[in-house]
């Protein structure tokens, strides 16, 4: 079983892709400034034209959420157990629809749960992992509030549940603060419809346990932190980064949140340039 997947193409091009794997609670299009600014820097640095596909994650953007049946188990409390692997396969299955049998891939946050999953499931398509503000462990009892967030969703049938995520506060970087990325954010999220946001939620609560799956990573790997993350800072990425390896390279962002590669797409653009490289290498 896999689900439907919008595929936004960034760039067309030749060799391994590299897919950019959205975060919660937006779609793809959160990538479009960092891959112009990886196609600008990846033609700088002389590596070939290599295509850039921003897929809408199932239940975001132009690609709709799964039903009951498509998502297989449903746990007593509403997650999906199965979810999150079949959104794997899904992903693998986008690949070789396409032609390839090799991607780098890249996600953030709610993305990198995928990355991780699909390495762990599948590391023959593997060319190269990006890890941008994420993390590898279970939520455990500490989800309950993603299953608050779908139930509410679905109980208004609006996107008002998760409208937080646009509003910045006290201890947000500078970029978050600012009247551009707080509408950016707000029409993003206006845009999801409230049942893809519930599904997404009720995946992830059911993902299965990943911790010490990136440290398994033998590719290239790419791990990225904002400094202000609340979830996901330096504390907790670097040393993933050093359990990796000396295949993997650590790249800290001040006054950087969560959403790296919108509040600092030049940044993350030059880290995954390099990861590029060093899978071309």
């Amino acid at each position: 079983m896999t689900f439907a997947i919008h595929n936004r193409v960034l760039r067309e091009g030749e060799g391994t892709p590299l897919v950019l794997v959205n975060a919660y609670p937006v779609d793809g299009r959160m990538w479009e400034t960092c891959a112009a600014r990886i196609a600008a820097l990846a033609d700088e640095a002389g590596l070939p034209a290599f295509p850039i596909w921003a897929p809408d994650m199932p239940g975001s953007g132009a690609s709709p959420a799964p039903n009951d049946k498509e998502s297989g188990r449903r746990a007593a409390n509403g997650s999906y157990p199965d979810a999150l692997d079949r959104m794997a396969e899904s992903y693998v299955d986008l690949l070789y629809r396409n032609g390839y049998e090799k991607a780098v891939w890249a996600g953030l946050s709610m993305g990198g749960y995928l990355v991780t999953d699909l390495y762990r499931l599948h590391p023959e398509t593997v060319a190269g992992v990006a890890l941008c503000d994420t993390m590898a462990s279970s939520d455990g009892v500490g989800g309950e509030p993603r299953l608050e967030t779908s139930d509410a969703c679905e109980r208004t049938g609006s996107v008002e549940p998760v409208m937080h995520f646009a509003e910045p506060t006290d201890g947000d970087s500078t970029i978050k603060k600012t009247p551009e990325f707080i509408a950016t954010m707000t029409a993003w999220i206006r845009d999801q419809h409230p049942a893809g946001l519930a599904w997404r939620q009720r995946m992830t609560y059911g993902r299965p346990e990943l911790a010490g799956v990136p440290e398994t990573m033998d590719v290239p790997v790419a791990v990225v932190s904002g400094e202000l993350d609340p979830t996901s800072n330096p504390s907790v990425m670097r040393p993933l980064a050093e359990r990796i390896g000396a295949n993997a390279t650590f790249t800290a962002i001040a006054d950087c949140g969560h959403f790296s590669a919108v509040e600092h797409p030049d940044t993350v653009a030059a880290a995954l340039v390099d990861l590029m490289g060093r899978v071309v290498a």
